[in-house]
Formats: structure tokens, C-alpha cells, sequence
């Protein structure tokens, strides 16, 4: 009987516990002590204090398994997971060390002993390496190393190979603890004939355990010297241990990954595992048949589900930045998978962490005890939300990367435009090497310079748009006034004083006197209607002119930003206008200049080459209004939704961040389970009944109107965000309440039906003015913390009509013939996607897709039971009237159009009925032309394969493909080349055979 993981991972704790070995736990998978390490990628990093020298060893002898991640950064295995046998994102490392304890001769010999003895693995299959020495370097070999395992151990002395510092010599960094390192490899040839095999990176002899032994310190100039204390540190891939102990050839066919399969097959229907893998010439192509995409399939979900559970209860968490982007590209990788070859359109992911769990937790008990006994349904909630965020981008996504696949097919020569890719990436959430995986699928690569090129631009402009948080030095206003804020009355100011100018270039401050037409800046003027980003609230656009006729004093300035500055000082805050000259020079009243030379630091300030005072000038600063109002809009609707959330959900939802601009409000607050459909719509009509009840929005607009602090905390229905500090007086927004009267009796009550807040934002004068309000997307963003995202005004009516509509197409498209039913979706998911739609339309349509989706598959799976048919009938006749060619009948014919399981399986047909034989069959459908060219063992041994003909004929109907000897496929986008590649096909059979 074979032994289960379990029992391995045991027997060699076991195994080392015997041998005087503490057994420490794991590490967890987030070095959150290490910041130069993404993720714990090998068992000594746990460890490294010791090796350093920083730490004292709390024990001189150690065992453990180690949790690791090779995903992102120096160590990443993600592109290969999937496609071979063994390459993995997450991975256990058997290792047991030595602190200056014992050495070479223990570690080699232990080592052969427990697997050997223990693990029973066969003598003549096992292959040791020794460091070879290099002279450029000034290193000995390591005889030591090469005599201990022919004096300790029974192995074949010709089983003893020599190894090159890559493979033999490990070193921490470019300095510190290094040594030479002895591997044991395992030949798993039928003939035990690998030895040539030996560190060439062939999977039929594989690195089994690496014995590390650390010996030298590589000091600062590069030179090596004796460490005073040696020690071992070693490490054993536990998942190759199992498929090895088993008799398999794969990590992925042992138990370790059955159970996870087995949950993979039962949540998508998908077909059985039958652990293929792609081949040479399937490699070579580009084109990879469908049963062998199912098994990739299952082993890409296999190992990123057991990826992500290990690094989320570690503590990462799916981001846009470090590891967790990592997290997210392997969680996005997956769902794409899944989607595309499992046809599963709903979180799916989400539900096999159980499976992962039950597997594991023996070893690693923190799967379950973690997040108070609740980590199970921890991580199935966060990794839920991230698939539900991505799933309504990735069906719009595949579309765009199918279009941009055919027009590089027939345009660019197989090269997907580096637009279509960073489109992907920007608008759909793609990561660019899943666009990249994506083409290599389809025979396909990706225009990576042109795709870094608008990646570039991207970031510079994010980095203008960052500039003023970046280069604005709080202590270059300091000498300027208190600006005075009027904006809460007025859009427009015609009495401005510029105090203050600050000019760039390439982002760098190059100027305080003048700006030029073109140059991006900043601008202090004594008073400004522009409200300045805080509070979630966006910061004004809009524009400041002048139109003086001295000159720089007609010129104009666009404003794209508006931020208040704090100098330092006590109440001192300063308004600065980012944005860019667009017509004229601005010049600082106090000095006008002619004929300034170019900023350079290297040589000091500008040359002012003449210089005379210039008296101050008024500005008219204009807000831009389109931007204003709808801001206004959402910010007045936010606070009645964050009173709406209170009044249904209960008194414990807190604001925990928000962000209003002119396209919606972001609202974030304390929940912890998702929004049932029958909340979200008592919250959305309260605050309709809100608006609709035309309420006064009372607030302040001056300083002098602002409430003491502690008076307003007295308000019964007051909300504050926790946490916040605030000043001594504040601005309070009362919705349908003059503040004298909360104030005049502040724990009535009554006042529990009306919001109010702390607030320094911009808001509509009466609730009427928000038109209507609709909320369109509710979702965790972290633990405990829910995200809605609402609309107002005309965005809300037309949110409305578009639901509206998707509903009436749901309709249309459950009464419309069942070949309609595949692009219906389609249009409906672009649609969801797309589109700002109300939420409790989308949750109800999206029930109805995934019925739907249900009912496509069992109508393709018939279709196609259909197809396989009729292409089994008209194989027959084309079998009938076959000829033979030496013996060898030559079959070529056009079939019905059917998938390519069901050209396949005719092949396999053929060869059923046949002793020898060459085929090819094609169909097509209108657009699309498939090929498929089989051929049995007897004529691929005559030199002909499949994979050549189809390589011959596919360009004749606009396409490219190849595969194995025996079976290969292709296809192409012109039918009309059909007759003509059919023709040429039975020609080139016939020439070959005869």
C-alpha cells in the first residue's frame, strides 16, 4: 500500500525528532519581518538571523516542514504552473539544520538513511552531486562531500557526479554565509538509464533534496574566509517526495491534489482528470487540443487555491501593490481559466477552500484555528469578492482579447497590439501576462515594447497628476496670507490677488516669478471659490484669468486640481491651484522679468537680466460648474445614505472611508455580512423619500457660523467619523433640521429621522436638487467592511432606464430560441459590465444568467453528442470510399461542423476500424475553418506525421496549427481555401506513402 502524504510528511519529522532534532512549526508564508522578501521562498528563511549572526540559535539541531511561495520577484514558478509536472506557486520544504552542531558526514549520511531505509526508495535510483570546484572563482571542489557519500552510503560510486557553482555553490547575497551544496537526484527512467540527465533540468531525473552546508563568509571585497561555526541547512520538496513514494510522475497525481480535483470537478462539471500534458510539437504550435487545456486547467486552480488559502491566512491580502498584486494576478489567472475551459461564470473558487483545508490543516492547524476558529469562511468571503470584482470585467475582457487575437492573426502576422494589451490591463484588470498566456494558447505573442511604451506614459501621468502632492513644500507658503474660502456661496470671484506662483518642469519646481504658456504649476491667490480636496470630497476644476495689459498680467490658467496646504502654523491653511498656463505668462506681482535663461540647478537660480515692481492685479477665478454640481449632488446624497445604512442595518455602521466626485459617491462602512436585496431597496427609497421631501440642507458659510465642538458631539443623531480629530468649532450639516433647534434640544429624539454631520464639504441648498439617487454596486472591500456606490441626477434616471432595459432583454432572451441563447449573454454580461446599472437589477439578472448559462452547457453538451454523431456517420462513408496506398488507407473529407472532441473522436475511429491509416478531416462554419490529421503508429514510423500536414496546409485557409505525430489540429479564418488545403492534403499523403 502506498503511503499518504501525511503519513510522509511524519515519517520524516519523525525520522529527525529521533535524531536529536527539535521540531519547530512553519513560518508563516508573509515574511512580515523581512521586507526584501515577497514571500517565504525556501525553509532557511526563517533562519537567516541565525546564519547572519544577529540572532543566537535557540536550538543547535532543527526539523520542520515550511509553508513557501515562488510566485513574483527572483524565485516565480507562475508561468510554468500548469504545464508541467512538478512547478508549483505554493510548496512544502521538508529541511532539518545544524547551528554549528554536526556537518557534512551526519547530513549525508541521515539523509541517504532515511530515504533508503524509511522511505524504501531503490538504491539504484539515486544520484548524489558534489560542488566541482571553479578556479575564476578561487574555489576548491568539495572532495570532502564526494568521499563522505562513497565511505557513509552504499551508492554507486559512478552515481557521483561532478556540479558547477549554478548548481552546487549556494550563496545568501552578494555577501555574507555561503557554501557548497550536495543534491540527491532520483532517475524515474522505466531503464534506470538517466544518468546523463543529471542537473539538465529533465523532469525524468529530478532533484529530490538539496544538502546545503554553509561554511564560508564572502566578505565585502568579494574574497571568501572559514566561518568559525559550519552549518547544514537542507531542503526536501515534500510534494516530488509524495509522487515519487508513489509511483507517480507528477506533484499533481498523488493525494496531496486529489482531494482539490475532486471538489474542482464536482463545483464546475468539469470532465475527469486525466493528468495530460502538452508535447513537443503541441508546444511548438502554439495550439493546444482541449482535453490537454482541461487538465492545465485543473492544475492551475489546484495550486492557486491551495496558493491563495495559505498566503490570505498568513495575513496578504489581494491589492494592486506587492504581494498582494501577486495574490490578485494568481487569483485572476484561475478565474480566467476556469471561465474559459471549465465554463464557469459565478464565483467558484471560493467554495474548494474547504477542500483545501480539510487536505492540509493537519499539518498547518492555523486553516481553521485562525480569524477565532472562522478562517474557512474568512477566506472563502474574501476570495469571493475578488472573483465577483473580476467576473465583471473577464467576460468583457475575453471578447476584447478574441478581437484583438483575430486582427493580429490576419494583420500583424500573429502579434496581438501592445494597445489591445494595455487596454486589457488598464480597463479590465488583465495582468499582462495573462494576456501573454492568453496569446501563447492560441499560437499568438504580444507587442511587449509597444505595451511598456503606453505603460510608461501611463505612469508618467500619473506621476503629473501625483506632482502636487510630490514636490509642494508646505514651507514655501508660509509668508503667504490665510487664503479665504468663499466657495461655499459662490462659483466665481472677480477680486483675487495671485500670492504665490510656483512653476515646472518635468515635475521639478524650476520658477516662483513667472509661468509660460504650456508650463504645468501652481497658483495662490488671496481668495478662491475652489474648494480644495478633503473629507472624501474632490478638489474644484475650473479656471483663473487675468486681463490686465501690463505685462504678465493677461494670461489664463487652468485648474485641474485644487489642494489646501497646511504651513505649520496655527490656522494657517493655504489653497493651492494645480493645473497649467494655457494662454499668456503669468508673472507674481512684485517683480516682472525679461530674458531668463532656463532653470538649472546645477547652476543656480534663474538670471534676471532686467527687473521692475509690478502693484498687484485682481484675477477672476471660476469654478467649473459642470463639476461643481454634480460633486454637490452626491456629497448631500452621501449623508442621507450614510443615516439610510443606520436606519436599516442598525446603529453600528460606522463611516470608514468615502470619495465623492461628479460621476457617484463611495461610501465604506462597519458590516459584516453582504446586503440582502430587500435592504438595498429600503435603503435606496429612504433616501428617495429624502429627496423627494425637499429638505432644507442647513450649514454654514463662514467660519463665524461654525458650532463648539462638544455642544454639537450632544446631538442625538449627529455622525462623526471615529476616529477623526477635529477642531474646537465645527461645521455641522444638518438635512431638514435648522442646527439652533438640535442644538436647543439635542438629546430629543426626533432627530434620529434626520442626518447630520460633521462637514466641510459642498452640498445642494435643498435635497430636491439631487434629483434621484440609485445605488449600483455593494461588495466587501476588507473584513467586516462593506463598499456601496451610488448615483444621483441624471446619471440615476439614466442607471434606471438601462436596467430597465437589461431586464426587458432577459425577458426577450428566455423566450428566444435556444441558438440565440450564447450571444445573448454575451450582450447581456458586456452590458453588466459596462454600464452603470442599478444593483438590485444586476444581483436579479445575474441569477437569471447563471440559470441560463446552465441550460447553454446542457444544450452544447447535447449539440454536440449530436455533432460527434454526425461526424461518426459521414467518417463512415468517407471510410467506404477510401483508397489504400501500400496498405494504408488515405481519408480526406469534409465533415459536419462540430467541435474539435468530436474530429477527434473520429479519429480514434478510424484508427478502430482500421490497421493502418492517414486522415484528415476539416469542417467549417462560415467564418471559421478546423483541421484535425491523424495517423496511426505504422505510417508515422514511414515519416509521417500529423503535425506536419496540418503545419502544410493551414496557411491555405488562412490560418497555422500543428501538434503530436499521431494527432495534430489546426485551423484558419478563410473557408474558401477549404477545397484547395483538402487537395493539397491528399496529395501530400499519397507522396509520402508511396
Amino acid at each position: 500500500m502506498k503511503p499518504s502524504s501525511q503519513t510522509i510528511r511524519q515519517q520524516f519529522l519523525d525520522f529527525f525528532a529521533a535524531k536529536g532534532h527539535v521540531i519547530v512549526p512553519s513560518s508563516p508564508v508573509v515574511p512580515h519581518g523581512d521586507p526584501t522578501l515577497l514571500f517565504t521562498n525556501a525553509g532557511m528563511n526563517q533562519f537567516k538571523p541565525y546564519f547572519l549572526g544577529t540572532e543566537r540559535p535557540k536550538h543547535l539541531r532543527i526539523a520542520d516542514t515550511q509553508k513557501c511561495i515562488r510566485a513574483g520577484g527572483k524565485h516565480n514558478d507562475l508561468d510554468d504552473v500548469g504545464r508541467d509536472t512538478y512547478h508549483q506557486t505554493f510548496f512544502e520544504m521538508l529541511g532539518n539544520w545544524s547551528f554549528g552542531d554536526y556537518f557534512k558526514e551526519e547530513a549525508i549520511r541521515w539523509a541517504w538513511e532515511l530515504l533508503t531505509e524509511v522511505y524504501g526508495i531503490d538504491r539504484r535510483r539515486l544520484h548524489a552531486t558534489y560542488f566541482q570546484g571553479d578556479a575564476g572563482e578561487g574555489l576548491a571542489a568539495d572532495d570532502e562531500a564526494a568521499r563522505l557519500w562513497r565511505e557513509v552510503t552504499d551508492i554507486n560510486p559512478d552515481y557521483i557526479h561532478p556540479g558547477n557553482k549554478k548548481d552546487n555553490f549556494w550563496e545568501m547575497g552578494d555577501t555574507g554565509p555561503c557554501g557548497p551544496c550536495s543534491e540527491i537526484h532520483v532517475d524515474l527512467t522505466p531503464d534506470m538509464s538517466g544518468a546523463h540527465l543529471v542537473n539538465k533540468g529533465d523532469a525524468r531525473v529530478i532533484e529530490l533534496w538539496n544538502l546545503v552546508f554553509i561554511q564560508f563568509n564572502r566578505g565585502n571585497d568579494g574574497k571568501l574566509s572559514p566561518l568559525p561555526a559550519k552549518h547544514v541547512d537542507t531542503g526536501m520538496g515534500f510534494e516530488r517526495l509524495c509522487a515519487i513514494l508513489n509511483g507517480k510522475s507528477s506533484n499533481y497525481d498523488t493525494d496531496v491534489f486529489a482531494p482539490i480535483f475532486a471538489a474542482i470537478q464536482k463545483r464546475t462539471g468539469a470532465p475527469d482528470y486525466r493528468g495530460t500534458l502538452p508535447g513537443d510539437e503541441e508546444r511548438e504550435s502554439g495550439v493546444t487540443h482541449q482535453h490537454v487545456m482541461n487538465d492545465i486547467t485543473y492544475r492551475v486552480i489546484g495550486d492557486h487555491i491551495r496558493c491563495l488559502v495559505m498566503a490570505i491566512t498568513d495575513g496578504a491580502m489581494p491589492s494592486n501593490e506587492g504581494r498582494g498584486y501577486v495574490l490578485r494576478r494568481i487569483l485572476r489567472r484561475a478565474v480566467r481559466y476556469g471561465r474559459q475551459y471549465f465554463g464557469v461564470g459565478e464565483p467558484f473558487l471560493c467554495d474548494l477552500v474547504p477542500a483545501v483545508v480539510e487536505q492540509i490543516a493537519g499539518a498547518f492547524p492555523e486553516l481553521r484555528s485562525a480569524h477565532g476558529g472562522k478562517n474557512i469562511e474568512h477566506l472563502a468571503e474574501i476570495i469571493r469578492d475578488e472573483e465577483s470584482s473580476f467576473g465583471r470585467t473577464l467576460t468583457r475582457g475575453i471578447q476584447l482579447f478574441e478581437e484583438a487575437a483575430d486582427r493580429a492573426r490576419r494583420h500583424h502576422n500573429g502579434r496581438i497590439a501592445g494597445e489591445d494589451a494595455f487596454k486589457l490591463h488598464d480597463t479590465y484588470g488583465f495582468p499582462i501576462d495573462l494576456t501573454e498566456l492568453m496569446a501563447e494558447e492560441q499560437g499568438l505573442h504580444v507587442d511587449i515594447g509597444e505595451y511598456e511604451r503606453l505603460m510608461e506614459e501611463a505612469r508618467a501621468k500619473a506621476g503629473r497628476q501625483q506632482t502636487a502632492q510630490s514636490w509642494l513644500d508646505p514651507r514655501r507658503y508660509t509668508a503667504c496670507p490665510r487664503t479665504q474660502f468663499v466657495g461655499y456661496d459662490r462659483m466665481r470671484i472677480a477680486n483675487g490677488v495671485v500670492r504665490a506662483l510656483d512653476a515646472l518642469d518635468s515635475g521639478m519646481h524650476v520658477s516662483g516669478v513667472e509661468m509660460r504658456e504650456g508650463q504645468e504649476g501652481a497658483i495662490v491667490i488671496s481668495a478662491t471659490p475652489f474648494y480644495a480636496e478633503q473629507g472624501g470630497q474632490v478638489g474644484d476644476k475650473g479656471t483663473i484669468d487675468a486681463t490686465g495689459t501690463m505685462p504678465g498680467t493677461n494670461w489664463s490658467f487652468r485648474v485641474e486640481s485644487t489642494i489646501k496646504v497646511s504651513t505649520g502654523r496655527e490656522n494657517h491653511e493655504v489653497y493651492v491651484h494645480v493645473g497649467r498656463c494655457v494662454r499668456g505668462t503669468i508673472r507674481r506681482p512684485g517683480v516682472e522679468t525679461h530674458g531668463t535663461r532656463g532653470f538649472d540647478p546645477s547652476k543656480g537660480p534663474p538670471v534676471i537680466r532686467e527687473r521692475q515692481d509690478v502693484s498687484d492685479y485682481d484675477v477672476i477665478a471660476r469654478v467649473d460648474e459642470n463639476h461643481r454640481r454634480p460633486t454637490m449632488q452626491n456629497h448631500t446624497a452621501t449623508h442621507v445614505l450614510n443615516w439610510a445604512l443606520r436606519e436599516v442595518l442598525g446603529g453600528h455602521v460606522q463611516q470608514k472611508g468615502s470619495l465623492v466626485d461628479p460621476e457617484k459617491t463611495r461610501f465604506d462602512f462597519s458590516h459584516n455580512k453582504p446586503i440582502a436585496d430587500e435592504e438595498l431597496e429600503r435603503i435606496e427609497g429612504l433616501v428617495n423619500e429624502q429627496i423627494a421631501k425637499g429638505l432644507t440642507v442647513y450649514a454654514a458659510s463662514r467660519e463665524e457660523e461654525y458650532v463648539d465642538q462638544k455642544r454639537a458631539l450632544e446631538i442625538n443623531t449627529l455622525r462623526a467619523v471615529f476616529g477623526e480629530k477635529y477642531p474646537e468649532r465645527v461645521r455641522v450639516v444638518s438635512i431638514g433640521v435648522p442646527i439652533d433647534e438640535l442644538l436647543a434640544d439635542p438629546k430629543n429624539e426626533r432627530w434620529m429621522g434626520y442626518s447630520v454631520e460633521f462637514c466641510g464639504g459642498t452640498h445642494v441648498k435643498n435635497t430636491s436638487e439631487i434629483g434621484r439617487f440609485v445605488l449600483t454596486s455593494e461588495e466587501s472591500v476588507a473584513k467586516g467592511v462593506r463598499r456601496v456606490v451610488g448615483v444621483t441626477g441624471e446619471k440615476a434616471e439614466e442607471a434606471e432606464r438601462d436596467g430597465t432595459a437589461l431586464l426587458a432583454r432577459m425577458n426577450q432572451l428566455d423566450k428566444a430560441p435556444a441558438e440565440q441563447w450564447a450571444d445573448g449573454l454575451t450582450d447581456v454580461q458586456r452590458q453588466m459590465s459596462e454600464k452603470q446599472l442599478p444593483v438590485r437589477e444586476v444581483n436579479a439578472v445575474r441569477e437569471r444568467v447563471a440559470e441560463l448559462q446552465k441550460r447553454v452547457r446542457q444544450q452544447e453538451k447535447a449539440a454536440a453528442g449530436e455533432a460527434a454523431a454526425d461526424v461518426r456517420g459521414a467518417a463512415a462513408e468517407l471510410l467506404n470510399s477510401a483508397k489504400q496506398i501500400n496498405g494504408t488507407y488515405v481519408i480526406v473529407g469534409e465533415v459536419p461542423h462540430a467541435p474539435a472532441d468530436a474530429l477527434r473522436g473520429a479519429i480514434d475511429w478510424f484508427r478502430s476500424k482500421t490497421s493502418s491509416s492517414a486522415v484528415l478531416l476539416a469542417c467549417h462554419d462560415g467564418s471559421k475553418v478546423t483541421l484535425t490529421a491523424g495517423m496511426s503508429h505504422d505510417v508515422i514510423a514511414r515519416g509521417v506525421k500529423a503535425g506536419d500536414l496540418i503545419r502544410e496546409i493551414a496557411p491555405l485557409v488562412g490560418g497555422k496549427g500543428g501538434g503530436r505525430p499521431d494527432l495534430a489540429q489546426g485551423g484558419g479564418t478563410d473557408p474558401r481555401g477549404l477545397n484547395a488545403a483538402m487537395e493539397r492534403a491528399r496529395e501530400w499523403m499519397i507522396e509520402k506513402l508511396q
